[in-house]
């Protein structure tokens, strides 16, 4: 099956931009939101000699072990069913992580207060790294109070990356 990436012997990733990923993330997304939980990225990368497909899975208050189990159960037998990768692949389900990804305007209004890094597109201020405190969404940009106390609003396609972070 063609997953869009070559193995030359390295770690490889297939992202989102990978017709495959796309269309597992897409599909995933209402099997973790039946459970009560929102999918907050899926990777499936080539490491050493095994494929790894990683969903990271979030909610108000984090998840647990055993909501991780419950979607990697709900997932592995939806992936079983409708046999979208052909070859052998570990399966991993795990939280985001206290520096979770904010990829979606509704991520940037609950984590509103919170500290956060932002990497810009190249056009956009030469790749520069942007961190401070994250005021939100205000007409449609997000805000960003700096360290200097400068406010910043940003559109959300300047944005390459955006996390939280703890420093």
């Amino acid at each position: 099956m063609e997953t869009g990436v070559e193995d030359q012997g390295q770690a490889v990733q297939a992202n989102v931009s990978d017709p495959l990923v796309s269309r597992i993330a897409a599909q995933a997304g209402p099997l973790v939101a039946a459970l009560g939980m929102e999918l907050v990225e899926t990777q499936f990368r080539l490491e050493g000699q095994r494929w790894v497909l990683r969903f990271f899975i979030d909610r108000a208050g984090g998840v647990t072990v055993d909501d991780c189990a419950a979607v990697s159960r709900r997932l592995d037998d939806w992936l079983e069913e409708e046999a979208l990768i052909r070859h052998a692949y570990t399966l991993e389900v795990s939280s985001p992580g206290l520096e979770r990804p904010l990829r979606k305007p509704e991520d940037f209004v609950r984590f509103a207060g919170r500290r956060v890094r932002l990497r810009l597109h190249r056009d956009e201020g030469q790749g520069k790294t942007l961190t401070g405190t994250l005021l939100g969404l205000e007409n449609g940009e997000i805000a960003l109070l700096m360290d200097n106390k400068e406010k910043l609003g940003l559109r959300m396609e300047q944005i390459a990356r955006a996390r939280l972070t703890l420093d």
